[in-house]
């Protein structure tokens, strides 16, 4: 195998370089004598522009694309559904905690925080079923980086923010952490807590590097939340959820379409082998289709 530098293509942001270096690590643990270098991408999103779908990944695809690097890491979750021709998927690192998290000030919980409380999140999927929880709190949008976010509720703008797990676990943060929802209450966005490995899809050296970093487990349930996803015809804007897990050679998928205002909610489960994890995502979607989501994803639209 060739020993010229490989170059890992990641955005800018501390969270995003946390995970890249994740990568890195164990790209230079398998392949010592293969020199890694970390290629910084400046996005739209990094640059303060207003955020589109995929606008977070779009530009390390473009670079992919120009061979300026070998390979991309993402969050999954910011990953849009939808292949781009000549790129691949290559590979999924084994999934951080997939949960979402409550910091709050003043010693608040999610149960005492007082009606009217300002809460922050940039999310519609989790501020939906949130609303759902606790209606009597006000919603309020909330954007930019963890330390942006964190420093916001500092500066007392808010009560309380809700944010991934994982990325506080990545940047070394799960100090701040108040108390940590459970996947009953609030089910997480497709692909969250995972890192994604996107090659170009005619480079064979980095497809077999690449390879060598996935978690089939992890694999297969992105698999079948992205399927779910992708059948429904939802994004980042749209408030849909899943979750799945690998238990020996079978998956569980968790579903959920929820108006924005929380007060609509259609979840189903669907349980299958692991192998099938695209045809077990497109069913769960038609399940829940059956039941009226697709009105609830047009009005929400």
């Amino acid at each position: 195998m060739s020993d010229r530098p490989l170059r890992v293509g990641t955005r800018g942001s501390a969270l995003a370089r946390a995970q890249t270096e994740q990568v890195i690590r164990r790209l230079r643990a398998m392949h010592p004598e293969i020199p890694v270098e970390t290629v910084i991408v400046h996005t739209s999103g990094d640059r303060g522009q207003r955020e589109v779908r995929g606008a977070f990944v779009k530009e390390l695809q473009h670079a992919l694309l120009e061979g300026r690097i070998d390979l991309a890491v993402h969050s999954l979750k910011d990953l849009p559904t939808d292949s781009v021709p000549g790129l691949r998927l290559a590979a999924v690192l084994e999934r951080e905690d997939p949960r979402e998290a409550l910091i709050a000030c003043d010693g608040w919980t999610w149960a005492t925080l007082p009606a009217g409380a300002r809460v922050g999140t940039g999310s519609p999927r989790r501020a939906a079923q949130l609303r759902a929880l606790r209606p009597d709190l006000a919603y309020l949008p909330l954007i930019g980086n963890v330390d942006t976010r964190l420093r916001r509720l500092e500066e007392g703008r808010y009560e309380a923010i809700v944010l991934a797990v994982a990325g506080l676990i990545r940047l070394g943060r799960s100090e701040a952490i108040t108390e940590i929802f459970p996947l009953d209450q609030v089910l997480p966005a497709p692909g969250q807590g995972a890192i994604a490995v996107e090659i170009r899809a005619d480079d064979a050296r980095a497809q077999v590097l690449a390879e060598r970093l996935n978690h089939p487990p992890t694999w297969w349930a992105v698999t079948a939340e992205r399927a779910f996803l992708r059948a429904l015809g939802g994004g980042c804007r749209v408030p849909i959820a899943a979750y799945g897990e690998v238990r020996g050679d079978r998956l569980w998928l968790d579903g959920l379409v929820i108006s924005p205002d929380g007060r609509q909610a259609i979840r189903d489960q669907i349980e299958g082998p692991a192998e099938a994890a695209e045809e077990l995502g497109r069913a769960l979607a038609e399940r829940l289709r059956s039941q009226g989501a697709i009105r609830i994803l047009e009005e929400a639209g």
